[in-house]
């Protein structure tokens, strides 16, 4: 990963967040041995554990995410006749759902148009279907669909008028759809200004660090993707001239046991994070890194970490950042901060007043 060894000692734009996983409340390894720890639900299950990194609740489900909670509070600071202020490059995911705000999905070529409207009577096609969806909908299925398609509609004719001449310069890694993704994040904020957006919340996802098997090797090549991913998108910010105003941040599941099952490892806990970019406090390892030896203070078995920091606390430093008040606001992004000793773990600087 030399691209962000760099960034981590030459630039100091690079934070490392140490031993970081989802808790209900401070816990140590001797709680979680004598079973009187409480625990975050399905602790080991990749589905439940991304959820849960993801809407900032690990003590109960929930419909919202603390992306999408982020977004409702903030949302005013765009033009109102833009697109939404959270994108997924990656699909449907649990972070970005609000309950004013919803994900605009687009792919890594742009916005997802309609097709199949082409040739002489493509248009009057394009009508037919149009004219349906204004229809009055007494069926809240039809009328909900109708609303979420004549939305998605509008999105992608103002994404594409958008992005219509926008180019970044910075060359990306070829052959990687994390690249692909991070790319368009860039492109799609280098139309900031076109689009009316001072805020925006982007949702990216990379698979395949599952590493039961063939660890070594898979290792090698998934964090030199991202290694060179990540630099790059640092650069086309810095390309942007908006590297202080944009944070590149990493989240997971969970991490891997330090014991190995012969070839890979398998499913633990505390994990390490990564921030990227021109606010962040760089050069430095947040949190307590734990002691990484097999029936050491911090194994739990197998080589399985308690964590030492919070996703609450992870995620509260980030949305102050992104302008939350921590008086009256951070508590309905994060309903939980408060069991916490701290909701600013210190590695962003303040970001600037908003602009273009």
């Amino acid at each position: 990963m030399s691209e962000l060894q760099g960034l981590f000692n030459a630039d100091g734009k690079l934070a490392i967040i140490a031993n970081v996983g989802t808790l209900i409340e401070p816990t140590t390894a001797a709680q979680y041995l004598n079973g009187t720890a409480k625990l975050p639900a399905q602790l080991f299950s990749h589905l439940d554990q991304q959820v849960e990194w993801q809407t900032g609740l690990s003590s109960a489900s929930a419909a919202t995410g603390w992306g999408g909670r982020l977004a409702d509070l903030l949302t005013s600071f765009n033009n109102v006749e833009t697109i939404s202020m959270s994108i997924s490059l990656a699909g449907t995911n649990s972070f970005q759902v609000g309950n004013r705000v919803f994900e605009f999905q687009v792919s890594p070529n742009g916005a997802i148009g309609l097709t199949g409207f082409g040739g002489r009577n493509g248009q009057m096609r394009y009508q037919a279907v149009q004219d349906l969806l204004d229809l009055p909908h007494q069926n809240l299925f039809e009328a909900e669909f109708a609303k979420i398609t004549n939305r998605a509609i509008k999105n992608n004719a103002l994404l594409t008028s958008g992005l219509a001449g926008v180019t970044v310069q910075t060359r990306f890694p070829a052959n990687s759809t994390l690249s692909d993704q991070l790319r368009m994040i860039a492109k799609i904020i280098a139309a900031r200004q076109v689009l009316g957006m001072r805020r925006q919340i982007f949702f990216c996802s990379v698979n395949g660090y599952d590493t039961h098997s063939n660890e070594l090797q898979t290792q090698t090549n998934l964090l030199s993707e991202l290694s060179e991913c990540m630099s790059a998108f640092y650069q086309a910010t810095k390309e942007l001239d908006i590297s202080d105003r944009v944070t590149l941040f990493t989240a997971s599941d969970f991490g891997r046991t330090f014991q190995s099952n012969g070839s890979g490892a398998d499913h633990a806990w505390g994990s390490h994070a990564f921030v990227l970019g021109g606010s962040v406090r760089g050069g430095r390892i947040y949190g307590a890194y734990p002691t990484l030896a097999l029936r050491g203070p911090d194994d739990i078995g197998e080589g399985r970490w308690v964590p030492t920091t919070s996703v609450d606390q992870y995620s509260a430093t980030l949305a102050k950042w992104f302008g939350i008040s921590s008086q009256t606001d951070l508590t309905t992004v994060l309903p939980n901060i408060g069991r916490f000793a701290t909701s600013d773990i210190g590695f962003l600087n303040q970001l600037p007043a908003p602009g273009p």
